[in-house]
């Protein structure tokens, strides 16, 4: 008898395996543990949308031009962003599950020079703003999207919520206070 999806073959729940890879050295100098925290976040966005425990998610923190390329090759849109996300399509459903049965929900790519720029504009940390964007990119790999005004506010309230739960405050405030 084979365990059941998400379970070990002890009958233990698995847990969520992100995979993290710091391409851009700046990273390490300017958030030593920013691995760490990436994964802490990415935990915190699965648990709080009620994601199978049993998913690999990887996550690659790169430089700006690194995530240009990527923003030019599959958005046409020839300029760094903060973060990217890349979400197993629905047709590759089939070979997004991993031998051990984790469902693969795809990449999150995170641009060190623009959220640095956006952390001193906003007056957070660097840290801070590194876990929005880890959950952000996370949200939209679960199936969120911020393409009209309900969706935007459905996201922005879970984000401030997934935030609030690793201590973080909401990254919204001055926008919702000027509103």
């Amino acid at each position: 008898m084979s365990p059941q999806m998400g379970q070990t073959a002890t009958g233990m729940p698995k847990s969520a395996r992100i995979a993290v890879a710091v391409a851009c050295t700046d990273w390490r100098r300017t958030v030593p543990r920013a691995a760490v925290l990436c994964r802490r976040a990415a935990r915190a966005t699965l648990t709080a949308d009620g994601a199978s425990p049993a998913v690999e998610a990887s996550i690659l923190l790169a430089d700006d031009a690194t995530v240009q390329q990527l923003n030019g090759r599959y958005r046409h849109r020839d300029m760094p962003t903060n973060v990217l996300s890349f979400p197993q399509q629905e047709a590759e459903a089939a070979a997004s599950v991993s031998e051990d049965g984790s469902i693969l929900l795809g990449d999150v790519v995170v641009a060190f020079e623009t959220v640095c720029t956006e952390a001193a504009r906003d007056g957070k940390s660097v840290a801070d703003h590194l876990c929005h964007m880890i959950v952000h990119g996370m949200l939209h790999l679960l199936g969120y999207d911020h393409q009209n005004d309900a969706e935007a506010e459905r996201m922005e309230h879970l984000e401030i919520e997934i935030l609030a739960s690793l201590g973080i405050g909401s990254p919204y405030t001055d926008r919702l206070a000027k509103s």
